[in-house]
């Protein structure tokens, strides 16, 4: 079972926390969180674009020109695509991009994303993310005694308002609970910074 070192927001440590082996100490499957991650981002898109065939665009009743004697190509409706204003040829329509991922794929791909994060020693354990103030100094305070000026993703096991308020102006750092972690997030951002409480709750619903 890997033990992860558990800090205070001073930076100090305050002791070992021993983590499940079959959650974050899995073998790392790339391929699932690939497949993951890309249909989570296809979720996010609206598919809301739409453009005009030669069907849908007004006009074109009758040909343009005559056939013959104009020295033009020959045209027969000014809706054809290459002509101005005419319609779009494969013209893109509104349509939903939802892929469909096996709830056992989900899980196993959360659980190589945590795995990777701790392979790597990018898994930060607090024992608790008690702020003196609401502020974004204090959050920026708190990242500098962890050593962390990257990407951060800070995960809670409840709703604190605090950290939020504290960490919502930071262009580098995410707030997330546990029970709605995403394997994107934890991809997308290079530290994963996770309190006591929360690192349990994981464990418990993946278990």
């Amino acid at each position: 079972m890997p033990n992860v070192a558990v800090y205070k927001t001073d930076g100090s440590q305050s002791g070992e926390m021993q983590l499940s082996d079959d959650i974050f100490g899995a073998e790392i499957n790339k391929t699932v969180i690939h497949e993951v991650v890309v249909a989570h981002l296809a979720k996010l898109r609206q598919g809301t674009q739409s453009a005009l065939t030669r069907a849908e665009v007004s006009g074109g009743g009758i040909k343009p020109f005559k056939q013959k004697g104009t020295g033009r190509a020959r045209q027969g409706s000014i809706r054809a695509p290459q002509m101005t204003k005419g319609g779009i040829v494969f013209a893109p329509k509104p349509r939903d991009y939802t892929m469909k991922v096996n709830k056992k794929v989900r899980r196993l791909a959360l659980v190589s994303a945590l795995s990777m994060k701790v392979a790597e020693k990018e898994f930060i354990i607090l024992e608790d993310f008690a702020l003196a103030e609401a502020k974004t100094k204090e959050m920026l305070r708190v990242l500098s005694n962890l050593k962390v000026d990257t990407k951060a993703l800070i995960v809670l096991d409840h709703m604190d308002e605090d950290v939020i308020r504290a960490a919502r102006n930071l262009k580098k750092v995410k707030t997330t609970l546990s029970s709605t972690l995403s394997v994107y997030d934890i991809i997308n951002y290079d530290k994963f910074i996770v309190t006591k409480d929360a690192a349990k709750a994981i464990e418990e619903v993946l278990a």
